[in-house]
């Protein structure tokens, strides 16, 4: 019975018959090291060495031309037959790839508010790809939970094995109807302070980076971030916001934005179990993510975001 593990062992290297692949197609090895990116010493050392481990002569040198030999022949017809396989199944295995969904998990706030609206962009762009949003934030078991990719913020320590890509710094600021800010006008450092659970800190981290001083008449307190942000559209007081949840109701109107937004020291990032760009899915929808990050960020910096 013939084992099949020692027989495969026995195989020269791929990478040796790749070199003798070239050479023999281009029956040059300063025109195989070209296109190989090596130098011809490099490429005539493989080539002994594969002729050393098989005991053949592969090639002849004629008036210093190179000429496959009978053994050579066979061994570089295997050779197309094999790389073109293998060619032709990666790219199967590619096209499989990135017609499979893309699973990912996102903190639901920032999912409503801000992926959601945009993904008929992404859409238009990419209609091959596949995407499935699963809400949740913090830990995440990319096993356990089916998911290929997660957005999250930089507020926990994920496991060291996870490959994490910035996607951009966040942004916060105060926001409110334009109706509570007129209010606010006779006694703006007197105002109804709106917090959520899931961000506790928002205000303190807020401060810590302005010159403002707000004095709470009152706070309110809310389990989620997007339950604040309605509460604010209903005009029942101020809470500070990422500008990546508020950017569409600045935009139109609905809240302002009265202090402007400011980095506050923490940032979003694209975490996955594997390399992002050896996953053609997740390489093109980290760099839109990334692009569509700076364009919000740019729409708020150059649009009016507070009153007078």
């Amino acid at each position: 019975m013939v084992n099949k593990k020692s027989f495969i062992m026995k195989l020269p290297p791929l990478n040796t018959l790749r070199f003798f692949e070239a050479t023999a197609r281009h029956q040059s090895i300063n025109r195989a090291a070209d296109e190989l990116c090596m130098t011809q010493s490099a490429v005539s050392r493989q080539i002994s060495q594969l002729e050393a481990s098989l005991r053949l002569q592969l090639f002849e040198r004629r008036n210093r031309a190179l000429f496959l030999t009978q053994e050579g022949m066979r061994l570089h017809e295997a050779c197309q037959e094999i790389f073109q396989i293998l060619e032709g199944t990666i790219k199967n295995l590619s096209v499989a790839d990135i017609t499979s969904p893309l699973v990912i998990s996102c903190e639901p706030t920032i999912m409503m508010r801000w992926l959601i609206p945009r993904l008929p962009d992404f859409k238009a762009q990419y209609p091959d790809i596949q995407l499935h949003l699963f809400a949740a934030g913090g830990p995440i078991n990319f096993k356990q939970n089916h998911v290929d990719v997660a957005i999250r913020r930089d507020d926990f320590t994920w496991e060291s094995s996870l490959y994490a890509e910035l996607i951009g710094e966040e942004i916060m600021g105060p926001v409110c109807t334009s109706s509570v800010w007129q209010q606010c006008q006779n006694g703006k450092n007197d105002v109804h302070l709106l917090h959520t659970r899931t961000r506790p800190d928002a205000w303190s981290r807020w401060k810590s980076g302005s010159t403002v001083d707000i004095t709470a008449s009152q706070d309110s307190w809310f389990e989620h971030f997007y339950i604040m942000l309605e509460a604010v559209t209903a005009g029942m007081g101020m809470a500070v916001s990422s500008v990546y949840m508020a950017d569409r109701d600045v935009l139109s109107g609905n809240v302002v934005a009265p202090y402007g937004f400011v980095p506050d020291k923490s940032s979003y990032y694209l975490l996955s179990p594997f390399p992002l760009h050896s996953d053609r899915r997740r390489d093109i929808f980290l760099c839109w993510l990334r692009e569509q990050f700076a364009v919000t960020k740019n729409q708020m910096v150059t649009e009016k975001t507070h009153c007078t």
